[in-house]
């Protein structure tokens, strides 16, 4: 038993001093956590010069663009060629995907040899040589007579400007192909395919065998979004947002982006980190001082970089009792597969020494330790190495989406990481411990890189079917120039029809004169009340105006009025109005004051006088009953009565477009226009009283208020309006009016954008698919998402957000589509606006007989001044279709409220002026 000890004793012992040995001679190649975190920092710093377009061709990580924008989302199907072309053998696949979301894949394959006489010889010759393999292949399998779309692996530093192209930046591994280089390679293997006049092959996409491998394991794992190849070559690549990436055009979405990490450190960022093995290993190679980054880590150079170590142990005297052999001296004699079998568990020991007994050698058992922890190191490095890269990719995905916390999967390939028993378990303790806060699953990519081929192949046609399809749906939206200029002709139409007395009751424009027949002059002054109703808030405003200067300050309070009483009846609504100003004169200490008040109603009325207006129907979702046919301004009366606590002289009653025009009018006296874009839509102007036929006299000139809103309620805006606006009509509470309303107002955009969502998705161009129970919930889509969605500051992260807000799970693709149809959606509704605009523009200087018009508009309203393109689409539909008028919009600050008060000041101001005549 003391002899079993003894013995047990002397090898733990023999092991430990042989360990300490070798790494006393390989200290250098120890890296801590504090210098991975320095590395990762270094390989961070690169990919961001890569991404530049002025800091790119200084950069060692290029960082190159794929043109892969899309990852599987289950719904490719259809049959497809790959080609693999990069490592010691070719494979060529036919690749069968299966529909209705299976995630299924049949395959069949039929390797081929790359001979060192092709892939070291004439560049025109390896091409015919690959396209004899495919040749050969598909006679093979009976394909010769099918057109079918091809994916190439291609596993070389590419440059792409698209998804069909690649030009040869560099060879790497053992290949040096001559003529190849700063050529297109998918041209150069098309050409050499059409001399086989009996295959018929598309080639649809190029991509890197790191590309394929995260295509291929997003297949199996959607939230795969980083690819690693760690193989015969080494190399990353992930998806970057595209307003990241300078060498391409376009922020929307992301990219596929190969890093081409094996050249890190070429312009001596790791000169630190080498030693005189990697620099002697470097010198013997066919690329010396390229790829450096890549002969610290690849499976092409590690069995090379322990023989050199080997035998710089054993020429001093460490190994092998100094003895050298021929072997040892043999460049290559020690494989990638040597180290990985001398490092398995319990086998390693009697693996190392049947390999160095191979190799010429007659090692002890203290050799056979050391050589074995020789490789331990080696292999230790890589990893370390392949983690500190990895984790720097990691740590930018995080960034990128604004994360305390990132969950993602890596998709893995390449002999090296499959073969070496302990090389996973290694990396992937090492990218945990530097990135803590990424939780990362990695995914063995179990049929290699070149289905990734025929996946990115499956998503490249299935992307751009579904463009088609979407494209199709987003073009009912795009109006061409002569559409916008047949609705400012119709538009006119309706203007002229609604001015006249025997067209009036069948215009669908009513053109309502207001009998506000002036515009502030600034000798207006006083204290007055206004009132502004026109959506779910009410407000009561004290508002003060001071004559000479243009002074004004207001005071006021907002009020909600609920759902209940909007829908109720007619009394307690007006009640509820009542009860509202007694709060805010009370809140004012005004309860007893005698105020002249004026009364901002705004939904559509005829007037008969300033003071009097008769509701012709409620919009935007009032339903009070017994108010239609009914004077606004007797209701109110009649409710300050019953309350019985203040008598107020209601002076004026207009609608919020006519108290934009006229706050607008207070600072710019060339304003005779006011538009509303916000929940409702609707226009007023200064029309000459000679026009009005409603009206007798022919001097001077009166606000007319459009009420646009029911353009279009006779059929004539039919051939523009789409099946979506007919859902969002059919489901309104007034089906078959306020048309034009529905198709440019903030109340419907929402809407029409959520028929849009609900269609794509049940055509399978959205949310996989799937219409969660939020998005079949009318109004959930609010206008406002719209703006959001919309702003140029805005990250697709944020949009994802939003979307998630109303239970919709999108990708990165989705958010792409539906900002599209935000704005697809709301630039018609500001070019609509546009026609109806310049149709007054173009009115206005016909009747004063102008050559050139100068004139300004007063615009309120959420749309108009929330959403980040509205205005700029407006203004240049206006430009373009009214080319002779000079139009400047001013955005009303302080609301409709104010242009009471100053509707009421101005009437005030005419009734003295009359009195005095």
């Amino acid at each position: 038993m003391f002899v079993v000890h003894l013995m047990a004793f002397y090898f733990s012992k023999l092991k430990e001093d042989q360990i300490k040995k070798v790494d006393r001679f390989l200290y250098h190649m120890r890296l801590s956590d504090e210098t991975l975190l320095d590395i990762m920092a270094r390989f961070q710093a690169e990919m961001q010069k890569g991404l530049g377009k002025d800091t790119n061709p200084t950069a060692s990580v290029k960082m190159l663009p794929t043109f892969v924008r899309a990852i599987p989302d289950g719904s490719e199907n259809g049959e497809f060629l790959s080609l693999d072309f990069g490592g010691s053998k070719f494979r060529v696949l036919k690749v069968q995907v299966s529909e209705a979301g299976k995630r299924k894949v049949q395959m069949e394959s039929q390797f081929y040899p790359t001979p060192n006489e092709i892939i070291r010889g004439n560049g025109s010759e390896l091409f015919d040589y690959i396209a004899d393999c495919l040749a050969d292949f598909m006679k093979t399998r009976g394909l010769k007579h099918k057109k079918l779309p091809l994916g190439l692996t291609f596993s070389f530093p590419c440059r792409q400007t698209k998804l069909e192209e690649g030009i040869l930046l560099s060879w790497t591994k053992k290949f040096k192909a001559r003529g190849v280089q700063d050529t297109d390679v998918v041209s150069c293997l098309t050409k050499a395919i059409r001399k086989h006049k009996d295959i018929d092959v598309d080639i649809l996409t190029l991509v890197n065998d790191t590309v394929g491998t995260m295509m291929t394991c997003a297949y199996d794992d959607p939230c795969c979004e980083v690819g690693v190849i760690i193989g015969t070559g080494t190399n990353a690549c992930y998806m970057e947002d595209m307003n990241n990436i300078d060498l391409v055009e376009g922020d929307e979405g992301r990219m596929c982006i190969s890093t081409e990490w094996g050249a890190f450190g070429d312009d001596g960022a790791l000169e630190d980190i080498r030693t005189e093995f990697d620099q002697e290993l470097d010198l013997g190679s066919l690329n010396p001082g390229k790829q450096l980054f890549e002969k610290m880590i690849s499976g092409l150079y590690l069995g090379e970089l322990v023989r050199i170590i080997l035998l710089k142990m054993a020429k001093a005297g460490l190994l092998f009792g100094g003895k050298k052999s021929s072997a040892l001296h043999t460049k290559g004699k020690i494989e990638t597969r040597h180290v990985a079998a001398m490092e398995k568990y319990k086998e390693g020991l009697a693996n190392t020494r049947e390999i160095l007994t191979d190799l010429g050698l007659e090692p002890s058992e203290a050799d056979c330790i050391a050589v074995q922890h020789v490789c331990t190191i080696v292999s230790f490095r890589s990893a370390n190495l392949c983690a500190a890269a990895l984790a720097a990719i990691l740590t930018r995905l995080r960034e990128n989406k604004k994360l305390a916390r990132l969950r993602t999967t890596v998709g893995v390939d390449g002999t090296l990481y499959k073969i070496h028993p302990q090389y996973p378990k290694r990396l992937h303790k090492v990218v945990r411990r530097l990135v803590p806060n990424c939780d990362v699953r990695f995914l063995l990519s179990e049929s290699g890189s070149t289905k990734g081929a025929a996946m990115v192949t499956a998503v490249a046609s299935r992307v751009q079917a579904q463009r088609k399809q979407i494209d199709h749906v987003l073009a009912l939206f795009r109006l061409t120039r002569e559409q916008l200029k047949d609705v400012q002709g119709k538009m006119r139409t309706e203007f002229e029809n609604g001015l006249r007395k025997d067209t009036h009751l069948t215009a669908t424009v009513k053109m309502l004169p207001t009998y506000v027949c002036g515009m502030p002059d600034g000798t207006e002054k006083g204290k007055f009340l206004a009132l502004d109703l026109g959506g779910t808030n009410f407000r009561v405003l004290l508002v003060k105006i001071r004559s000479g200067r243009r002074s004004v300050r207001m005071y006021n309070k907002i009020f909600a009025i609920p759902l209940e009483i909007m829908q109720g009846t007619g009394e307690e609504l007006f009640d509820h109005i009542v009860q509202c100003i007694a709060d805010f004169l009370d809140y004012m200490g005004l309860k007893g004051a005698q105020l002249p008040l004026g009364f901002t109603f705004s939904f559509p009325c005829r007037q008969t006088s300033i003071d009097k207006a008769t509701l012709i129907e409620w919009t935007k979702g009032f339903k009070a009953t017994d108010c239609e046919g009914e004077d606004m301004v007797d209701m109110l009366r009649e409710a300050i009565k019953r309350r019985n606590e203040f008598d107020l002289d209601i002076v004026a009653v207009v609608n919020d477009t006519v108290g934009t025009m006229m706050t607008c009018g207070h600072e710019d006296p060339n304003c005779e226009i006011g538009l509303i874009a916000g929940t409702g839509s609707n226009m007023c102007y200064m029309e000459e009283m000679r026009n009005i036929e409603l009206l007798e006299g022919d001097e001077g000139k009166m606000c007319i208020n459009t009420e646009w809103g029911g353009f279009g309620d006779n059929g004539c805006l039919d051939d523009i309006r789409t099946q979506y606006d007919k859902e969002v009509d059919e489901g309104s509470l007034n089906p078959g009016k306020q048309r034009y309303e529905k198709m440019t107002s903030g109340m419907y955009l929402g809407e029409i954008v959520r028929q849009i969502l609900i269609d794509l998705t049940k055509q399978g161009l959205l949310f996989r698919g799937q219409i969660s129970e939020r998005l079949q919930t009318r109004g959930i889509f609010e206008t406002k998402f719209l703006s959001q969605i919309e702003s140029d500051r805005l990250a697709l992260l944020q949009v994802r957000r939003i979307l998630q807000q109303l239970g919709l799970d999108s990708t990165c693709e989705d958010s792409i589509v539906v900002k599209e149809v935000c704005g697809a959606v709301s630039r018609r509704a500001a070019q609509l606006y546009g026609a109806g605009l310049a149709a007054i523009v173009e009115k206005r200087r016909e009747d004063q007989g102008l050559e050139y018009l100068n004139i300004t508009v007063g615009v309120d309203g959420t749309l108009y001044k929330l959403h980040p393109h509205f205005s700029r689409i407006l203004q240049e539909t206006v430009k373009e279709l009214a080319p002779r008028c000079d139009v400047k919009l001013i955005l009303s600050e302080d609301g409709s409220g104010k242009g009471a008060a100053l509707i009421t000041a101005v009437a005030k101001r005419l009734q003295q002026a009359q009195k005095e005549n």
